[in-house]
């Protein structure tokens, strides 16, 4: 049984991990939690925090489920202090990419992050199709990195994202810089930038007089029929007005430039910005 402490744990993803890991036999959970709020999720729960000097005596892994913001701030706290061979887990690649965890040879540092319920999920129960994070009812895949550590840690790490983002359908290996490259770049700076602009188009459409219940139900098929084109799951091709309009679209929108948001120094900055809280510098 490896004895697991989970900083953040009465927070909004600390809780999710700890609705999976509280019953789990293979670990031994101490929570770590110092806001009221979050000792009153925990409560709520039936859990009592556990003090953060206890807990890191007898922690064989340490997750810190906790915001970008503040984990190099906590990493630098707990790192000189934790046993040789404990494995700190984080659950997002921006702090760890940025630099911010401390140098200290003789732990490891794992690094793993969900990639949520897919949208192509066609099998999936009315109640899962409400699962949009997972980690509830819900199968999704995750991504795990050892950033440093013996190779044996992986399994170690591995097992335990796996038990805390299930059900989980397949994990990935990858490495740091490629879950970087996966968010903020491609999730966050282009993925969730775009479906933001998808909003506002909408929104726009229903400023200038459109029912909004039309506006609604026209996009939100019009989003499901290029989804399942672009990533062939069917094989209906684009019309020939749709691409002539697409490609006017890319024109008019989109820089020539924009996938050098992938370049390495790019995808540096961006989780600089994450974890430091200001815009990349154009």
């Amino acid at each position: 049984m490896q004895t697991v402490a989970l900083f953040g744990a009465g927070g909004k993803m600390g809780m999710r991990l700890t609705r999976n890991l509280a019953k789990n036999p293979a670990y031994q959970m101490l929570y770590v939690e110092v806001s009221d709020t979050g000792n009153e999720s925990l409560a709520e729960f039936g859990l009592a925090p556990t003090p953060q000097s206890d807990a890191l005596q007898s922690a064989d892994i340490v997750i810190l489920a906790l915001p970008d913001r503040i984990i190099g701030k906590v990493a630098h706290e707990i790192v000189p202090i934790i046993r040789a061979g404990v494995m700190v887990m984080t659950l997002d690649p921006a702090a760890p990419y940025a630099g911010d965890l401390p140098d200290r040879g003789d732990i490891s540092y794992f690094v793993t992050h969900p990639c949520h319920p897919s949208v192509f999920n066609y099998d999936a129960t009315p109640d899962e199709r409400r699962d949009f994070f997972g980690g509830v009812k819900a199968p999704q895949a995750i991504v795990c990195a050892l950033m440093q550590g013996p190779e044996e840690d992986y399994a170690r790490g591995e097992a335990l994202a796996s038990a805390m983002y299930a059900p989980v359908t397949r994990s990935h290996r990858v490495t740091v810089e490629q879950m970087a490259i996966l968010e903020p770049a491609m999730a966050e700076t282009v993925a969730a930038c775009c479906i933001t602009i998808i909003r506002e188009a909408m929104d726009e459409a229903i400023k200038r007089g459109v029912p909004e219940e039309a506006a609604r139900d026209f996009l939100y098929g019009h989003v499901n029929i290029p989804l399942a084109i672009v990533f062939g799951e069917i094989g209906s091709p684009f019309s020939d007005g749709a691409k002539l309009i697409i490609e006017h679209g890319k024109r008019y929108l989109f820089k020539s430039d924009w996938k050098r948001v992938f370049e390495p120094e790019e995808v540096k900055a961006q989780v600089t910005a994450i974890v430091r809280g200001t815009p990349p510098l154009d």
